[in-house]
This record gives structure tokens, sequence and C-alpha cells, in this order.
């Protein structure tokens, strides 16, 4: 057989594999805030081929995705922080070392907490389509928000607008990743060790929406999204389907929280607003609704751009003796970035490939 049908692919697999293994090292020598900036980008790769499985295969826009990932977040601060053991004596009393529950435990909780809230939300949207569907979620994230914003009274749960802090960090066979780790005579940084928990974690959610999408589920998924009525008379339990779309989108936005209240060490209502669940949607849309390639790229996109447009604002400043700010100037650069795009590439940056169009133009080509 030619080498490039078997051999060619493996060394592209695993020229990438060593590429994103070696990304944080050099990033490191340039500062730890570049190293951040690629950690930020697995967790939105994670939450965006989560959102992948509601919006691109099963075709539900969901505007409140944001939730299950405030779920995640509060979920380990609340079990890896002393906030609950200085609210409450009776857990002081039965715990006097701390609560100190174990991340792999939070993990598996907070995806199944995270998957029972995608339930529910999506349990009274079945009949919902559409702009209905978008306002409904919407609607839900915002309670959510709301709901922990609130909860810092009469009984202090979380802390209310304020936020919890002094959340554990991931220990890994007793490796403490949010302390330096020396190895001879070089130095990994906390954020770099996170990199690599993150980047396996972004791969073994990769390979699970694979197997997705090649699966019976993945092709039901993907009829409810092209025909709903027509899918249903073909024998598809559409509402099992629906709710299955919705909790295991949801499980990945919780895993996604998890990690990134471990990163931070500090979580607040602030970081889960309603403009989180629009980016994370623009994402799946930027990148190609459906393709999980393009959904990698459009996450990495929309979440490289704003600090790579540092560097443009600041000269664009400096002409302008800083009448622009650069906030404000940087979103605008991103919206009319974006903009093009869609008006380039209305199916995204890296659509999924359309395999009957193509099968079809092909044989009318064959036609004499």
């Amino acid at each position: 057989m030619p080498y490039s049908i078997f051999q060619q692919p493996a060394i592209q697999r695993l020229t990438v594999l060593i590429s994103l293994l070696l990304l944080p090292l050099l990033l490191q020598s340039m500062g730890d805030h570049w190293v951040r900036i690629a950690d930020t980008c697995l967790l939105y790769i994670l939450m965006a081929l989560g959102m992948n499985i509601v919006v691109g295969y099963a075709g539900l826009l969901d505007l409140g995705y944001v939730a299950f990932y405030a779920v995640g977040a509060y979920l380990f601060a609340l079990l890896g922080s002393p906030h609950l053991l200085e609210q409450f004596a009776t857990l002081a009393a039965a715990f006097p070392t701390g609560l100190h529950t174990p991340w792999w435990v939070i993990m598996a909780l907070a995806a199944l907490l995270a998957a029972l809230f995608g339930v529910v939300l999506g349990a009274p949207t079945l009949k919902l389509r559409g702009d209905y569907l978008a306002i409904v979620t919407l609607g839900f994230g915002e309670i959510v928000r709301i709901l922990i914003n609130n909860l810092g009274h009469p009984i202090n749960i979380t802390n209310g607008a304020r936020g919890l802090g002094q959340i554990d960090s991931i220990r890994f066979m007793g490796v403490d990743l949010g302390k330096p780790l020396q190895l001879g005579g070089y130095t990994l940084s906390s954020v770099t060790l996170y990199y690599y928990l993150f980047l396996v974690l972004m791969l073994l959610t990769v390979m699970v929406c694979y197997r997705l999408q090649d699966s019976r589920i993945g092709r039901a998924w993907m009829a409810i999204r092209d025909d709903e009525i027509a899918a249903e008379a073909m024998g598809i339990n559409t509402r099992h389907m629906k709710l299955l779309a919705f909790g295991l989108g949801a499980s990945f936005g919780g895993l996604a929280g998890v990690m990134f209240a471990s990163l931070q060490g500090y979580v607040s209502p602030e970081s889960f607003s309603l403009q989180e669940s629009v980016m994370i949607v623009a994402m799946v849309v930027f990148g190609g609704m459906g393709h999980i390639p393009g959904v990698i790229l459009g996450a990495v996109l929309l979440t490289a751009l704003p600090e790579t447009l540092r560097y443009v604002v600041g000269p664009l400043q400096e002409i302008t003796d800083g009448r622009l700010d650069a906030g404000i100037l940087r979103q605008l650069l991103i919206a009319l970035a974006m903009i093009a795009a869609m008006l380039l590439r209305p199916r995204g940056l890296w659509p999924a490939p359309e395999h009957g169009k193509s099968l079809a133009t092909s044989s009318l080509k064959s036609l004499p």
C-alpha cells in the first residue's frame, strides 16, 4: 500500500501531539501570562465541545450553558475551600482538618450534577424551537447566576457577590499543581502543570465526541437537527435524545467549571454572565457547527484573539493620545473580525464536509 495512506496521518497526529506538549515550555519562557492564555483556550475548547453536542449535533440553541459551568465551579469551591466550615459549626466539628474533597470525586459529582441541571433545563423546553428555546435557556442561565449571587444571606452558602476564595489546588500523584515543580534544573510553573492536565481532559473529550458523532446516538441527534418530524417518523425517540444531548453537553460544562475554580483559586458570579454563554455559542458557530476541528479552531481564535489584539490597541492609543478605551476597542475589532468571517465563510471557518452533496455532485459528473 502507498506510504501516504497509512503512515502520513499517524505522523501528522504525532507532530500535533508533540507540538502541544512543547507549547507551554515555549510560552513559559515568555512569561506565565501566555501559558495562562493557553490554559484558558483548553478550558473553552472543553466547553465549546460540550456546546457542540447541544447546538451542533442536536440543533438546540442553548444560551444558558454558562449555568453548568457555574455549577461545576461552585461545587468545587464549596467542597474544596474552608467557607462551609466557617459558616456551619457542625461541619467544622465533623471535619476538623477541613473538607479537602479529592478532585476526582468532585469531578464525577460535578459532571452528574451539571447533567441533572441540563435535564431539568431540557425537560420543559422539549416542544420549543429556535428563538423561543434561546429565550428560555437564556433565562435559565440568568436565574442560576442571580441565585448564586443571592445565596449569601440569610444563610451564607455562596458568599454572594464577594465570591469564594482559598480554593484547593489539584493534587495528582503527589504533585501539587498549585506549586512549581522542579525537574532537574528546570522549573515547571503552576500554570504549566495545569496546562498538561487540561490537555489530557481535552484530548479525552475529543475522543468521546468523535465516538458520539459516529454512533447511533450521534446520527439520531443529527437527524433531529435536520428534520425533527422525519426523525420521529423513523422511530427515533426525540424526547429522550434531546434530554440526552442537554445532559451530556452540560456535563462537559460542569467539568470545565471544576478546572476553572481550581486554576483561579477564586470564583464569583461575575465569571458566569450571559456574555460567557454567547461567547461559547459564537465559538461553535464561528468555527463550524457540528465539526469538531472547526469548533476547536473557533474556541482557540476567540479566546486568544483578545489578548493578541492588545498589541494592536496599544499603538492606536498612542496615536490618539489615549482617547480610545482599550477594552472597547478590542471588542470592536473582535466583532469586525467575526462579521468579516461570517460574510466570507457563512458556515464557519472550518465547516463539516457535506457528504451527501459531494456524493450527489460526483454522481452527476459521472453521467454521460
